[in-house]
C-alpha cells in the first residue's frame, strides 16, 4: 500500500505538454490540497455564521444595558419618528426593538426572545414557553418527540437553578471543602492527561527505533503510536468524565469541562505525535547535523518522510474505526444482553451504556482533524474517511437503538454546538499550520514524490508562474496591482452600501407596518372603551 495512489511517495514529478494543453502534476497536487482546505474553511464559516451573529447581538445588548446603568445612554433620548394614535399615546424608541426586527428576518422567534430578555434564566424559560413549539410538527411521533425535547430543556433549567440556590446557601467551610475537592480533581485529571501524552511520546520514539524489524513484531512496532493514541483517547476521557461528576458543577458546566479535557487530550496528543515525527525528520531542527546535512532531512531514518506522516494519519483513522467496531461487538452488545437477562443488583447498577451526544460529536471532530492533517501526505484519506464515517454512522445507529439508554447528564445543545464549531476551527487551524510549514520549511524527500527536485514544495508555484506566457504574466500582475485592486474594492463598497441601504429601507417599512398594527390595536381598544362609556 505504501507504493500506491494512497500516499505521497507514489506520485511523480510529471509534466505533460502539448501544443494546446499542459498538465503539471506537482502543481495540481499542491492546488488540490490547498483547495480542499479552503473549501472546508468556507463550509465551517457558512455553518457557524448564525451562531456568531447571535453572540454578537447578545454582546451588543449587554453593552446597551451597561451604558444604561452607567447613565451614558437614555432610551427615551433616542430619536425616532413618533406615531400618534387616537388615544394620544406615542411609541418610544428602544434598541431592543431594532434587535428584534433584525433577528426576525434572520433567526426566528427563539433568538428574538433570547435577545429581548437578555439571555438570563428568565429569558431561557420565556424562550422555551413562548417560542420553542414547532407548529410544523405532524403526527403523534413528531409531536411527542417535540414535547420530550421541551421537557428536557425545562429539566436543564430547573437543575441549574437548584444548584445555584444550593451554592448560594453554602457556608464558608462547605465552600472551602468544595474548592479543595475541585482543585484536587483538577490536578488528578491533568495528571492523567500528561501521563497519556508522555506515553504517546515514548511510544512514538520506541516505534521509530524498532520499526525496521521484520515480521509481526515489526508491524506491531509500526502501529504502536496509533494504538497508544487511540487507547488513550478512549480510556482517559472516561476517567475525566468520572472526575467531572465528582467536582459537583452544574450539568452544562460538567459536560463542558469534560469536553474541554477530552479536546485537550485529543488535539495535544496529535500535536505530540507530529512534534515527535518533526524531531526525527529534521534532526531536532538542526539540519547541519550529520544525519541531515546531506539532504536537509534525516534520509537514513525516513527516505520518504511525507509517506511516513501520511501512514501515521491513516493508521489513526483506521484504528479509530476498529476500536468503535470492537467496542460495539465486544462491550456494548454483551453488556446489553447481560443487563436484560440478569436481574441482579449488580447488573441493574451497571445498566445499559449511556449514549452521550457531545462525546460522539467530539470524536467526529477529532477524526476530521486527523483527516485534514494527513490530506497533504495521503491524498485519498478524505475518501477513506468518508467511507469510515458512513460505517461509523450505522454502527452508532445500531448501538443507539439496541444497546443504549439516554444520558443522565443534561446539557444545553446551543452551548455545545458553538463549542464544537470552535473546536473544529482549532483543528482546521492546526492542520493548516502543519500544511503551511511542510510546504515552506521542510525540504521534500529526494527519493519520492512530485516535489523531489525542488528545495521546498511551494517553489513550484513561482516556477510555474514564470513559465507562463508574457501576456498571462502581465495580466496576473495587473490583477494583483493597486490599479486593479483599489477600483475593485471601491466597487464592492458601493455594492455593499447599496444592499445595506436596501435592507435598511425594508427594515424601516416592516417597522412602520408593525407600529401601525400595534397602534390600530390600541385604537380598537380605545374605541371599545368609548363605546362602553357611552352605553352606560
Amino acid at each position: 500500500m505504501e507504493f500506491s495512489y494512497m500516499f505521497y511517495g507514489f506520485y511523480n514529478n510529471t509534466l505533460v505538454e502539448d501544443q494546446n494543453f499542459s498538465y503539471n502534476l506537482p502543481l495540481a497536487y499542491l492546488f488540490t490540497a490547498v483547495f480542499y482546505f479552503a473549501f472546508c474553511f468556507i463550509c465551517i464559516i457558512a455553518r457557524s455564521v448564525p451562531a456568531l451573529l447571535l453572540s454578537s447581538l447578545l454582546l451588543l445588548l449587554l453593552l446597551i444595558d451597561i451604558l444604561q446603568m452607567c447613565g451614558c445612554v437614555q432610551l427615551n433620548e433616542m430619536s425616532r419618528m413618533p406615531f400618534k394614535s387616537l388615544s394620544g399615546e406615542f411609541s418610544h424608541p428602544d434598541p431592543r426593538l431594532f434587535l428584534d426586527r433584525l433577528l426576525s428576518h434572520r433567526m426566528g422567534s427563539a433568538a428574538r426572545v433570547a435577545v429581548a430578555t437578555g439571555g438570563s434564566a428568565v429569558g431561557n424559560y420565556s424562550m422555551i414557553v413562548f417560542a420553542s413549539w414547532d407548529y410544523g410538527c405532524l403526527g403523534d411521533k413528531a409531536t411527542k418527540l417535540k414535547q420530550k425535547n421541551i421537557r428536557y430543556q425545562l429539566q436543564v433549567d430547573l437543575e441549574e437553578e437548584q444548584l445555584k440556590k444550593k451554592a448560594a446557601s453554602q457556608t464558608l467551610n462547605q465552600k472551602i471543602i468544595l474548592y479543595s475537592l475541585r482543585i484536587s480533581m483538577f490536578l488528578l485529571a491533568n495528571g492523567f492527561i500528561i501521563a497519556a501524552l508522555y506515553g504517546i511520546f515514548e511510544a512514538t520514539n520506541f516505534s521509530q527505533e524498532r520499526s525496521r524489524q521484520a515480521g509481526i513484531l515489526g508491524l506491531l512496532f509500526e502501529y504502536l503510536p496509533s494504538i497508544v493514541i487511540t487507547a488513550g483517547n478512549f480510556v482517559v476521557p472516561l476517567l475525566c468524565d468520572q472526575i467531572a461528576s465528582i467536582e459537583r458543577y452544574g450539568p452544562s458546566t460538567t459536560v463542558i469541562i469534560a469536553l474541554l479535557r477530552s479536546v485537550i487530550l485529543r488535539l495535544v496528543s496529535l500535536v505530540v505525535l507530529l512534534l515527535t515525527l518533526w524531531r526525527q525528520v529534521t534532526c531536532n531542527g538542526d539540519i547541519s547535523s550529520d544525519d541531515c546535512k546531506l539532504c536537509q532531512y534525516n534520509h537514513k531514518l525516513y527516505p520518504c518522510w511525507e509517506t511516513r506522516v501520511g501512514q501515521e494519519m491513516y493508521r489513526l483513522t483506521l484504528f479509530d474505526l476498529l476500536i468503535s467496531i470492537a467496542v460495539l461487538v465486544l462491550v456494548e452488545f454483551p453488556r446489553r444482553i447481560l443487563v436484560d437477562s440478569w436481574s441482579s443488583k449488580l447488573a441493574q447498577w451497571v445498566g445499559r451504556q449511556e449514549f452521550v451526544v457531545s462525546s460522539n460529536v467530539l470524536g467526529l471532530v477529532y477524526s476530521q482533524t486527523v483527516v485534514w492533517t494527513g490530506a497533504l501526505f495521503c491524498p485519498l484519506l478524505p475518501l477513506i474517511s468518508s467511507l469510515k464515517f458512513i460505517i461509523f454512522f450505522y454502527c452508532k445507529k445500531i448501538t443507539l437503538f439496541y444497546n443504549c439508554r439516554p444520558a443522565s447528564k443534561t446539557f444545553r445543545s446551543t452551548t455545545s454546538t458553538f463549542f464544537f464549531v470552535a473546536v473544529l476551527l482549532i483543528g482546521w487551524a492546526l492542520a493548516t499550520a502543519v500544511m503551511v510549514y511542510s510546504l515552506a520549511e521542510i525540504h521534500p524527500s529526494l527519493s519520492c514524490g512530485p516535489f523531489r527536485f525542488f528545495p521546498y514544495m511551494w517553489v513550484i508555484v513561482p516556477n510555474s508562474f514564470y513559465a507562463l506566457s508574457k501576456t498571462t504574466q502581465e495580466f496576473l500582475f495587473f490583477i494583483g496591482s493597486q490599479a486593479f485592486s483599489i477600483p475593485l474594492f471601491l466597487f464592492f463598497c458601493v455594492v455593499l452600501c447599496y444592499f445595506i441601504a436596501l435592507c435598511s429601507v425594508h427594515g424601516k417599512s416592516v417597522a412602520l407596518l408593525r407600529d401601525q398594527i400595534t397602534l390600530e390595536g390600541r385604537d380598537k381598544q380605545f374605541l371599545v372603551k368609548q363605546i362602553q362609556a357611552l352605553s352606560r
